[in-house]
């Protein structure tokens, strides 16, 4: 397992770490495709594989996910780097720290390792927001913050109003989807902000397995443009050179989708997993490389793509 600190903090995260907004959510089929069984034995196997992020939020499963981390996570906190998410709704002071507080209390544990706003509010002063976070982390109920979906000047403003103490941005990343490269990833190299990238496989798409006669039934994907008509026909030209070069390592697409995100400079990526045997395919993401020509490759391939999301 490949580890990096995270921003300019002393934590030291799985490259490749694990999101849980599948668990508790019915919109990915938990209950019915999966159970609350089979999200603790991922979770088991992803700290056997030696992956130490697991990231949550309250939103997930309106709480249900931050339970299920925390029953996993029981007897076993030293192992892990625990990240969850405050609800926009839940940006004004008193809101925050009372949701702050419900999280430590459905994770059973005294301290959040990275707090993350999980959307910027406009109706509520980023300074408010960094100030309630502040007086979290002078408790001793927080460790560091980070955000998430933030444009650069959101994260500008966030880091006049916290100076210097912006560990992370969490925000959509894959080959398919990369219009952060544009100002987010610049910027957060330059600061010394770690990019968490959500969706590295876009929700499954890079995994090659689905096609216009198989797509995901879930709810939450069957929402997603990404897997309309039009959008699949410039989709897939490069999930076909994924292939390929998955192929010359002896490795999956997912694998190979997931590499070409982690290689990135400044970026970990945080793919969910509904099985231990879903876990275990992304962990073999590392500890092997794709060379320089193959990213060209890709990056040529994936650039420029336009996806109608309307």
């Amino acid at each position: 397992m490949e580890y990096t600190a995270l921003g300019k903090s002393d934590l030291k995260v799985s490259t490749l770490g694990l999101g849980t907004w599948q668990y508790g959510t019915e919109g990915w089929g938990f209950g019915a495709d999966f159970t609350e069984e089979e999200a603790l034995a991922t979770i088991d196997r992803a700290l056997e594989l030696g992956i130490n992020l697991l990231d949550t939020a309250e939103v997930y499963g309106d709480g249900r996910s931050e339970e299920i981390v925390g029953k996993a996570i029981k007897g076993r906190r030293d192992e892990v780097i625990l990240a969850t998410k405050v609800l926009p709704r839940h940006l004004r002071t008193g809101d925050l720290i009372r949701a702050c507080d419900e999280s430590l209390r459905r994770l059973g544990i005294d301290r959040i390792d990275l707090y993350q706003i999980h959307a910027a509010e406009p109706y509520v002063p980023l300074a408010e927001s960094m100030s309630a976070l502040e007086k979290l982390i002078n408790q001793g109920k927080v460790r560091y913050v980070g955000v998430s979906n933030f444009s650069v000047p959101l994260l500008r403003a966030a880091q006049e109003a916290f100076p210097g103490k912006i560990v992370s941005n969490q925000v959509r990343y894959n080959l398919l989807q990369r219009d952060i490269e544009t100002e987010i990833l610049p910027y957060c190299r330059e600061h010394g902000i770690t990019v968490i990238a959500y969706s590295p496989l876009a929700q499954g798409l890079l995994t090659g397995k689905y096609d216009r006669d198989h797509l995901p039934a879930d709810k939450i994907r069957g929402r997603n443009p990404l897997f309309r008509e039009e959008n699949l026909s410039h989709a897939f030209p490069v999930i076909e050179i994924l292939r390929e070069i998955a192929t010359a390592h002896s490795v999956t697409a997912a694998q190979a989708a997931l590499r070409w995100v982690t290689q990135q400079n400044g970026v970990i990526a945080i793919p969910g997993a509904k099985r231990p045997k879903q876990v275990q395919e992304n962990a073999g993401a590392l500890d092997w490389s794709l060379s320089p020509d193959e990213l060209s490759h890709l990056d040529t391939a994936s650039a420029n793509l336009e996806f109608s999301y309307f």
